[in-house]
């Protein structure tokens, strides 16, 4: 059944499979889930949404955003596919400051006080910190239940979307607590994506980004190619539910991530080549007051990764250069005066090394596609870093014709 998921079934070989309608896991350990994309995920006759709540109690949680752009049609959604009285809605506040321990109590209060018990559901609809916050909550609501993401973003959709980690800041660290809690059912609707602003589709670009540099040669061609993708118009709004490009680009990323994360779903390896982007990045938004939204700060952290991979002897001089020109031309920082600092990135490589297992762990492009890790603080020299830095900087002033 389409929406169905998360279970443990052990009988089926471990592995990613695709389908017309999305994606299904199975880990080692037998967890299993599904990833579902499809259009028209709030029509009325669509049935992926009610039969993942199984005409359970649903509590549903959704954005200021969401509830603007999508809530009259979520709401009548619900009103036509569930028992009067079987659910409920409440609007909770979104960004970085508000990913928080304070704000996971506020949703499992909402739902206490709603009537839900351990049989009922949640459901985030929205982007990356609803899904987080609401997933983590439901990770330790009466000790675990059922939880349902509707993703709105193309964070959502290519990264949050597909995995199973949930999680909120706090002692002044991104996801410092947190759970791996699988959803029961992950819906991706492409046509979501037209309302988004551009820089959310920057920022859901550079997790692509992400994934081309260190799996994929031709996405990453695909990209250099178009690196207008999701923002491409003719003077009107952009086509997101049907253009060919961004189909192959948003299903390729999903299943590229969904490959990667299988075998190590609880992330019992440290040594990960999702986190290319995500070592430096940390500090960068936390450092920064969340200035830069999460994909900016990612931009950031590959191309200071793209550097240190050329001045290291680990990539071509051609390789960083791809890299840094295609995250500018999309949009994207490649450089944060703020927080690019000697002192401030070896800080984040500290933290990096200690919330590893005292290992390094950083991932860095060795070539288009493919990718190495730097596993020692001691590999990573001050003055390497310092240069680095400083070619960042000047790759930041600089302008694409």
């Amino acid at each position: 059944m389409s929406g169905q998921v998360l279970d443990r079934v052990a009988h089926l070989p471990a592995g990613v499979s695709e389908d017309p309608g999305g994606f299904d896991l199975t880990a080692p350990d037998g967890t299993h889930y599904r990833v579902d994309l499809a259009t028209g995920v709030l029509d009325p006759h669509n049935d992926l949404l009610a039969n993942a709540v199984q005409g359970r109690r649903a509590v549903v949680f959704v954005s200021p955003t969401v509830d603007r752009l999508h809530g009259d049609r979520l709401r009548a959604y619900l009103s036509a596919r569930t028992r009067p009285g079987q659910w409920t809605l409440h609007v909770v506040p979104t960004g970085e400051h508000h990913k928080t321990l304070a704000a996971v109590e506020h949703v499992c209060a909402l739902a206490k006080a709603d009537g839900l018990d351990r049989h009922g559901v949640m459901v985030a609809v929205g982007g990356g910190i609803v899904a987080d916050v609401v997933g983590f909550a439901a990770s330790i609501y009466a000790r675990g239940i059922r939880y349902i993401k509707v993703n709105t973003t193309l964070v959502g959709q290519v990264d949050v979307g597909v995995g199973v980690k949930t999680g909120v800041n706090a002692l002044q660290t991104k996801n410092m607590f947190g759970a791996y809690h699988p959803a029961h059912a992950s819906l991706n609707d492409p046509a979501f994506l037209s309302t988004l602003p551009h820089r959310e589709i920057r920022c859901g670009l550079a997790e692509i980004v992400k994934m081309a540099v260190i799996l994929d040669a031709d996405l990453f061609a695909a990209l250099e190619r178009h690196p207008d993708a999701f923002r491409r118009s003719g003077g009107g709004r952009p086509d997101h539910s049907h253009g060919e490009l961004e189909t192959y680009i948003l299903r390729t990323s999903m299943r590229l991530m969904m490959e990667e994360l299988c075998p190590n779903l609880q992330e019992h390896e440290l040594a990960r080549l999702v986190d290319f982007g995500h070592t430096f990045s940390p500090v960068v938004e936390t450092a920064g007051g969340h200035r830069l939204e999460h994909g900016e700060a990612v931009a950031v952290d590959m191309a200071l990764s793209a550097h240190l991979a050329r001045l290291l002897g680990l990539a071509d001089e051609d390789t960083c250069e791809r890299v840094v020109r295609l995250l500018r031309r999309i949009g994207l920082p490649v450089f944060d005066p703020g927080t690019c600092t000697p002192e401030l990135m070896t800080q984040a490589l500290r933290a990096s090394w200690q919330r590893r297992g005292r290992k390094l762990h950083l991932v860095v492009p060795t070539d288009i596609g493919k990718a190495a890790f730097v596993e020692e603080l001691a590999d990573v020299p001050e003055d390497v870093l310092r240069t680095a830095l400083r070619a960042l900087a000047a790759d930041g002033e600089r302008r694409d014709a």
